[in-house]
């Protein structure tokens, strides 16, 4: 059985540096995508099934950890951060979330390779990744355009409303708890502010018309979290 090359996505705004990575990548026997901004590397990782992402935090329409939050919504592809910051701080917030790895530019490309090949076998053979789009029939979420639709007409979601929504799913069919919802989307430092999450569970509620006695989709599980239907 032939097994395919590794498919590793790019996602960087200077051409030399794209260039690097494609000659240094391809002799390595990778396979390569290449975007030049955060849009294009978005549709590039829903649409190219990349195995490894590799995303500059300095692009030139949106920032990189903006990038990389909206990326964990709906994958858990390994990504490694490229930046020229360099202080701890930026280091820790990418991580913290979701990156899997952190290099600082310039770098030594053998150093690199031996980071993506690390990175490569970290992660489970066969692990699935969760759709670009979610559609029930009546509810659909749009995870890359940021977009969520009741019966075809689109709800005005705010970004509170919209992350809760989209990490639900993300686990859907299983209880995600208060604090984690607090802090994956209000951050470390609300873990005990539970009013914040039970406002916008209820907001959500009545844009999706969803009856809380009786829900389609957002089910109360008391004293632990919420849990989505799916």
């Amino acid at each position: 059985m032939t097994v395919s090359a590794p498919r590793v996505l790019v996602i960087d705004d200077e051409a030399q540096i794209r260039r690097f990575l494609d000659i240094g990548l391809r002799a390595e026997g990778y396979q390569v995508l290449l975007a030049a901004n955060a849009a294009k590397g978005l549709a590039q990782a829903a649409t190219g099934s990349p195995d490894l992402v590799i995303l500059d935090l300095g692009l030139p329409d949106r920032d990189g950890h903006e990038v990389l939050a909206e990326l964990r919504q709906w994958s858990r592809v390994p990504v490694l951060m490229l930046s020229v910051r360099d202080a701890e701080t930026e280091k820790v917030r990418a991580l913290d979330a979701g990156a899997n790895d952190y290099v600082t530019k310039p770098f030594g490309i053998q150093e690199l390779m031996a980071r993506l090949r690390a990175l490569l076998r970290q992660r489970p053979a066969g692990e699935p990744e969760a759709p670009p789009r979610w559609d029930d029939g009546q509810l659909s979420v749009d995870f890359l355009r940021r977009e969520v639709r009741l019966a075809g007409t689109e709800l005005a979601l705010t970004r509170k409303e919209y992350a809760v929504l989209a990490m639900l799913l993300r686990h859907a069919g299983r209880v995600v708890t208060q604090p984690q919802l607090l802090r994956e989307i209000w951050g470390p430092s609300h873990v005990g502010d539970s009013q914040y999450l039970r406002i916008v569970i209820g907001k959500l509620r009545q844009k999706l018309g969803d009856d809380p006695a009786n829900p389609r989709w957002l089910k109360t599980e008391p004293g632990v979290g919420y849990r989505f239907l799916g």
